[in-house]
């Protein structure tokens, strides 16, 4: 049996394995520009991924000095008394303290000069001794995370975490299709050859691959939800419009317009949840204090480790929040300022459906949720996805030829494109900002196609 193509007669079999040829070649195509576009920023993000799942260990490893001390609980300071040392070696207004997750841990209490920004000073607690006043939010672990999330190079550049994201799911899905066996019975799970062979830096990527493409998915999509616009839209879906809280919550108090995000580390569900408002006091009315504060937060359970934002007018409230590594200790507290009262008090068991499962993606990318084994697996990972990232740079500058970019073929048929195409542009409404690149990435090839048919000699005659 045949079948007619262009005019001739060619076997139904080679018809279907000419299509396939030209799948496969669509499909290295995208795989390809996909690399190209996001190859770099996954060797970074790899890199500062895995030193912040260790944030806590190096950063009172390389902050020794001022972060470590001699816990000496019989002659620990009062909350108040901590403050002041602090407002004596850096004066303003204190606006947090946070309670030492450890004993031999200092206190860290945030302070707002006149001019400038907000401050980090850190104190012994026991023995009241200012340690360091550096830039808050200034530490070894935080410029990290800030390199991480690019929130270093401002808002803007944010939203390249989105395009990655969504860049990195193409990726894996096109690697997938590229990997599939096929009948060969090298370079599926082993590798073949030496390091000077292309063979081997072929099978070591797709071996790679084949690991880490799992690894890759889960941590771009529990990635996204800190993108600037998609991670904004999931949010206001999970939490409603219930002043950032999530759906169902009850919140009977006044709210003010400050968010929790701008005065303490939140999860991400509470990032654009609302602080509440005291009622104005009557006369005669004093703030309870930040001791008596400290003391109802003990006294209420919530973690070691808190941070307690300090009321800064009269309205103002203390407001307790902690996010450890077990979820179900996650708790956001706010206390009427003068009668101690819990105005809000929510765990992590009241977030919404999604707000809990976003939740877990994200503590889990964190490397929090299942302790040290949650670490060394995502550290295993970050160490696969940058021999993945080399090994696909020297296959692809083995394969090139001598002065080109090395752009894998077009297929025959262009209409294997229509299909990819479709599926690309699914994924493009999905994840608005990925479907902006992927577009300029269309008119580009489209550009690269026309220069690279100009400059091909005109058949002879």
């Amino acid at each position: 049996m045949t079948e007619a193509t262009n005019g001739s007669t060619v076997p139904k079999a080679a018809a279907r394995d000419g299509g396939a040829s030209d799948l496969y070649r669509a499909v290295w195509r995208w795989h390809f520009y996909a690399g190209l576009l996001i190859l770099p920023f996954l060797i970074t993000l790899a890199i500062t991924g895995a030193i912040y799942l260790f944030r806590d260990e190096v950063d009172t490893w390389v902050h020794a000095d001022f972060m470590q001390v001699a816990p000496a609980e019989e002659q620990r300071l009062a909350p108040s008394q901590i403050i002041a040392a602090a407002l004596a070696a850096q004066p303003g207004t204190a606006l947090k303290y946070t309670d030492p997750a450890a004993d031999n841990l200092s206190t860290e209490i945030t302070v707002k000069p006149e001019t400038g920004g907000s401050m980090a000073v850190y104190v012994n607690q026991y023995s009241g001794e200012v340690l360091e006043v550096r830039p808050d939010r200034s530490t070894f672990a935080w410029t990290v995370r800030y390199l991480h999330s690019l929130r270093f190079f401002g808002a803007t550049p944010r939203m390249v975490i989105e395009i990655v994201a969504g860049w990195a799911i193409l990726l894996v899905l096109t690697g997938i299709y590229l990997w599939w066996p096929r009948g060969q019975r090298g370079g599926v799970v082993s590798v073949r050859g030496t390091p000077a062979r292309r063979v081997f830096w072929r099978d070591l990527h797709a071996v790679t691959g084949l690991f880490v493409g799992g690894f890759i998915l889960f941590l771009a999509i529990t990635g996204l939800p800190w993108s600037s616009v998609w991670g904004a839209k999931v949010n206001e879906w999970a939490n409603g419009s219930n002043f950032g809280y999530p759906a169902g919550l009850r919140i009977g108090v006044p709210m003010s317009e400050e968010h929790l995000d701008h005065i303490a580390p939140t999860s991400w569900s509470l990032e654009q949840a609302r602080i509440p408002e005291t009622a104005p006091p009557m006369a005669g009315m004093e703030s309870i204090g930040i001791d008596a504060a400290v003391g109802i937060f003990d006294e209420l359970g919530l973690h070691r480790g808190y941070a307690v934002a300090l009321p800064t007018t009269p309205t103002g409230v203390f407001s307790g929040s902690v996010y450890p590594d077990d979820l179900s200790r996650q708790r956001v507290v706010h206390l009427d300022q003068y009668t101690g009262e819990p105005l809000v008090d929510m765990t992590y068991a009241e977030y919404g459906p999604l707000g809990r499962a976003l939740e877990w993606g994200i503590n889990t990318h964190m490397g929090q949720t299942y302790g040290v084994a949650n670490q060394i697996v995502l550290l295993l990972a970050c160490i696969g996805i940058v021999l993945l990232a080399v090994s696909a740079a020297v296959m692809w500058w083995k394969r090139r030829p001598s002065g080109s970019l090395g752009v894998p073929p077009l297929p025959s048929d262009r209409r294997v494109f229509i299909g990819l195409l479709v599926l690309l542009g699914i994924g493009g409404a999905l994840f608005p900002l990925t479907g902006l690149s992927l577009l300029v990435m269309i008119a580009l090839d489209l550009i690269w196609q026309r220069a690279t048919n100009r400059r091909r000699p005109a058949p002879a005659v």
